[in-house]
């Protein structure tokens, strides 16, 4: 196998008025497409008979995918209907999608007042090879866990 590129990440969501909401209305997504996706094609991809899914791609103003022309895909299947995962960050099989900003502090604030949950205010790194940068850990409306980083100030020629 010879990797090319990424084509986008996804996450399954309950509602996808609502996470359209959060990953754009907060995080500041563009919503790229939306498309519903109930035929033979689909069921087959994901293995359920009579699959139903209302499907949302993001982008990031900047940061498209050339080929995709998005990066992050967001699924509710509507049939069929299951419940809720325990997404854990420990939970072997769960995942998380970090987005980097400028100023961790002033996201953390303005996010926290849009209602936000954090697992923690922003963290300095002290350890490894983003040391010197920030981070902390958020969930979206379906426990999702995400995250915001500042990185590490660039080395200067000078050092």
């Amino acid at each position: 196998m010879s990797l090319l590129a990424y084509w986008h990440f996804s996450f399954t969501v309950s509602d996808i008025e609502r996470a359209i909401d959060f990953y754009g209305g907060v995080l500041g997504m563009k919503l790229v497409h939306t498309q519903e996706q109930a035929n033979e094609y689909t069921a087959k991809l994901v293995g359920y008979e009579n699959a139903h899914l209302k499907v949302a791609q993001l982008a990031i103003d900047g940061f498209d995918s050339p080929r995709s022309g998005h990066m992050l895909e967001l699924v509710e299947y509507v049939n069929p209907d299951c419940a809720p995962t325990d997404t854990a960050t420990c939970r072997p099989g769960s995942a998380h999608m970090a987005f980097q900003v400028d100023d961790i502090f002033a996201e953390y604030e303005r996010m926290t007042a849009l209602g936000v949950r954090f697992k923690s205010a922003p963290n300095a790194i002290t350890a490894g090879i983003n040391q010197g940068g920030y981070t902390c850990y958020f969930l979206d409306p379906d426990d999702i866990t995400l995250e915001i980083m500042q990185a590490p100030p660039l080395p200067t020629e000078d050092a």
